[in-house]
């Protein structure tokens, strides 16, 4: 029998876990993850999300344009002006030139601008038609009259500065491109925002009511978790009773049982020994005078003189044909056997199984003796705490939210037709921003073109008088774009000017002011704003709210209550008190009690048996004396190979008398070797493997045998407070549990009424998507529109200038005679008739 190495395991630990039992029931782990519950969100659809412009290219283009356009208006918030506008309209018509020259002092710089631009409409035009006149007549535009040394560098002057212009032209018309889509891009869903902030806005108080009245009502999800699992918690508790015991019991049981079955093999083992040692000594007694007769008759014919051939070696193997092993100086075992009489007594296996089917009662019986308690539980649960049936009813403001949802009602119906008719509007100014922004990239392009085509003419002409195709093609080339310059300065002066007034006021007048919270100061001072606009007076309330704290505090997450004032009429924690409604659980779940029967882990039988294995002594056996036998030989020396040897001897002899008595002592060698000594040899072979698993089991037998005895001892009288304790824990563990899905319903309200119903955050996330709206996803594209298309407009001026200009060099020159001396000295010089195309 070979010891399992783990079976002290248990036995070891055993005691710490009966002296430690907190360390056992401390784990609440074992009763499983609370369930998370999934509350159904009652409020309505107007959670606003930040609405962030994410950072891009153009970027460093709109701010460029902010900077622009502070310089273009320097003038503070004109609060007095807005005042008039807002509260006095009657007066602004009687006192009309008054009010005039406020506006043109206050929009100086965009008057400077429409005066930039009027000259721009008459100056250009005008020019176009003049050049338009020259060139009919062939006065202006045409070609370089006369060549002389500096041609060529005024040229190439004249090309470069084309090309940079041009370049600058179309870095221009690809940001007008792209500022024209975005924008176009960006008023869409700007627009379709609009609604949907009105509509959080105008849930923000009217919808309050109803709402805390489903979040009361949703109180019943963690009542319906809790009574459903108050149904098996008897059986779950005693599970778990059944489950932490069972990392002590079921190891001592098991350890029972593995010491019944090593009991077992042991008492086969010295039941073996003892049977085999008896034949042992047996055939021992009957082989010991056989091997010594074969050996006399040996030694006498192989010291025969007529002997021949290896005579002398099989000689000396006959003088070692003798017994080896002598088993009659091994000691008897009787009195281990007699001590182990009658062992085993118990079935273990039986006994262990006996006692596994009672502790899986365990469950079974908690269950029944917590019957009463759960019922009282189910009592307690079904009721409804005070604060959660008057959570909606005590919420003030009725009054307000009715007032509220009107004027948005109101305002969001006014606002839709404005709101499709920017829409239409601003279809409109994206067709013509696209028509202008092509017009201006095919000047680009004839501009491109012209170059290229005039660039291949110079190279490839000879003679700068010569007509040459190429550089004639990059001449009109240059003058079409010229020619669509001058056609569509005016519609893009004309375009660029009302962008840049309508967006630049926006972002100056609006935005700027908006991000520096100089509208809420504005809109903070009493008498700013008509009694129409006003929030306190919209709301219904006695006190004036700041719009300006109102937003700061919204934003920082407070609650409507505190933001309208109404604190002392409403306190939300007074109605999540629920410490009333847990004590009655708590009170009932400490009452857990299991009366459990003593228990007996060993049967009488059992613990005789191993009392019995205690005493025997079987360590004390001298194994060491049988193992020296057993590696002895049972003959010393090969039987069966002696028998060979002889009868090839037998042949080889020249005496027939001497080699027939050779070959009867190899016959009976042989038959000896067959009929005892390999009996032998296989008893042998049984006796050392019956010895060698008793030497490995026995030193430790008597030590399990001993640890088991005593913990199966003090395991039976610790074993009813040990579960009583686990029971206290688990319960106490399962009310913790309970009560985390009270916890999360209060969390949970707690976060939908500040942060979701009875939050203000629509209201300053409204006010933060507007500006966002408004400044950063529709004015900075629509600003920088119209910067990139001015920048095109006013770059096409020189555009035009150095166009005219260059395309002259692109046609053939007049040469001019060099020659400084009289008249007479060109008498041998014939004139040449050349064609000049004009």
């Amino acid at each position: 029998m070979r010891c399992t190495p783990g079976l002290l395991v248990p036995l070891v630990g055993l005691g710490l876990s009966l002296r430690l039992p907190g360390a056992v029931a401390n784990d609440c782990g074992s009763l499983g993850q609370a369930q998370r519950l999934a509350f159904a969100p009652v409020a309505r659809t107007r959670w606003l999300a930040p609405l962030v412009r994410p950072p891009g290219p153009l970027d460093p283009l709109y701010g460029a344009v902010r900077r622009f356009l502070a310089v273009v208006q320097l003038n503070p918030f004109p609060a007095d002006l807005v005042k008039a506008l807002l509260n006095e309209p009657s007066s602004v018509k009687v006192d009309e030139v008054r009010m005039e020259w406020r506006v043109v002092r206050y929009e100086a710089g965009y008057v400077v601008g429409a005066v930039i631009a009027g000259l721009y409409l008459l100056v250009v035009p005008t020019t176009g038609l003049g050049f338009c006149c020259c060139r009919y007549r062939r006065r202006c535009g045409g070609r370089v009259k006369t060549e002389h040394k500096a041609l060529a560098c005024e040229g190439g002057t004249l090309m470069a500065f084309l090309l940079l212009t041009t370049l600058i032209l179309l870095i221009g018309v690809v940001c007008a491109f792209v500022t024209n889509q975005r924008t176009h891009e960006q008023t869409g869903p700007s627009v379709e925002a609009v609604p949907e902030t009105l509509l959080s806005l105008r849930g923000l108080v009217s919808d309050v009511p109803q709402e805390l009245q489903a979040v009361a009502e949703q109180f019943s999800l963690p009542q319906k978790q809790v009574l459903e699992e108050l149904d098996g918690i008897g059986e779950r508790l005693g599970n778990l009773v059944h489950t932490q015991l069972g990392s002590i019991v079921y190891p001592v049981l098991a350890s029972v049982d593995s010491l019944g079955k090593a009991l077992q093999v042991a008492m086969d083992h010295l039941r073996v020994l003892n049977t085999t040692l008896v034949e042992l000594r047996e055939g021992q007694q009957h082989l010991e005078p056989a091997v010594q007769k074969h050996r006399d008759r040996l030694l006498a014919l192989l010291q025969d003189t007529g002997c021949q051939g290896n005579c002398e070696g099989t000689l000396n193997q006959a003088r070692a044909l003798e017994l080896a092993a002598d088993f009659v100086q091994v000691p008897s075992i009787d009195h281990v056997l007699y001590r182990l009489q009658g062992v085993p007594e118990a079935n273990f296996s039986s006994m262990v199984q006996e006692e596994n089917n009672t502790f899986h009662s365990l469950p079974l019986l908690v269950a029944m003796q917590t019957a009463s308690v759960v019922k009282d539980l189910k009592k307690a649960v079904a009721q409804q705490p005070e604060g959660m049936r008057t959570l909606a009813s005590g919420f003030p403001g009725s009054e307000a939210a009715s007032q509220w949802k009107q004027a948005l009602e109101q305002l969001e119906e006014h606002s839709r037709p404005y709101l499709r008719d920017m829409q239409r509007y601003e279809t409109y100014r994206w067709i013509m921003g696209c028509v202008l922004c092509s017009t201006a990239l095919l000047v680009v392009v004839c501009n491109l073109l012209g170059l290229c085509l005039g660039i291949l003419g110079l190279s490839a002409r000879e003679d700068p008088s010569h007509w040459e195709a190429k550089g004639e093609a990059g001449a009109r080339f240059l003058m079409v774009g010229v020619g669509l310059s001058f056609l569509f300065t005016a519609p893009l002066i004309l375009l660029v000017f009302a962008t840049f007034l309508v967006g630049g006021n926006v972002q100056t007048l609006v935005c700027r002011s908006w991000e520096s919270g100089e509208l809420y100061e504005f809109a903070d001072t009493p008498g700013n704003l008509p009694p129409s606009m006003n929030l306190s007076h919209l709301l219904g309330l006695r006190k004036n709210i700041s719009i300006l704290l109102a937003y700061q505090q919204c934003k920082e997450g407070a609650a409507l209550w505190k933001v309208l004032q109404l604190n002392d009429s409403y306190d939300l924690d007074k109605h999540l008190d629920i410490s009333q409604y847990t004590k009655k659980l708590q009170w009932d779940l400490q009452s857990f009690q299991v009366d459990m029967k003593d228990p007996d882990l060993l049967s009488p039988e059992a613990r005789r048996d191993l009392e019995a294995l205690q005493t025997s002594g079987v360590e004390s056996i001298p194994y060491l004396d049988f193992l020296v036998q057993i590696q002895k030989p049972v003959v010393k020396t090969d039987v069966e190979q002696l028998a060979q040897e002889l009868a090839g001897l037998a042949q080889s002899q020249g005496n027939s008398v001497l080699g027939q008595q050779l070959q009867e002592e190899s016959r009976g060698l042989r038959n000896l070797f067959e009929e005892q000594v390999i009996s032998q040899q296989n008893l042998v072979v049984k006796l050392n493997l019956s010895i060698r698993a008793l030497e490995s089991s026995a030193p430790n037998l008597q030590q399990e045998t001993s640890a088991i005895l005593g913990n199966v001892t003090y395991l039976n009288a610790e074993l009813p407070p040990l579960t009583n304790h686990i029971l206290q824990n688990a319960s106490q563990c399962f009310l913790t549990r309970e009560m985390g899905y009270f916890s999360q319903y209060v969390a949970w309200v707690r976060e939908e009424v500040t942060q979701h119903i009875a939050t203000c955050q629509p209201f300053s996330r409204a006010l933060d998507n507007g500006r966002v709206i408004l400044c950063d996803m529709m004015a900075d594209p629509w600003n920088a529109f119209w910067f990139c298309l001015g920048w095109c407009t006013f770059f096409l001026i020189p555009s035009i200038i150095f166009a005219v200009k260059t395309s002259k060099y692109f046609r053939p020159i007049r040469k001019r005679l060099s020659s400084t001396s009289s008249e007479e000295t060109q008498l041998f010089h014939i004139p040449r008739v050349t064609s000049l195309k004009l």
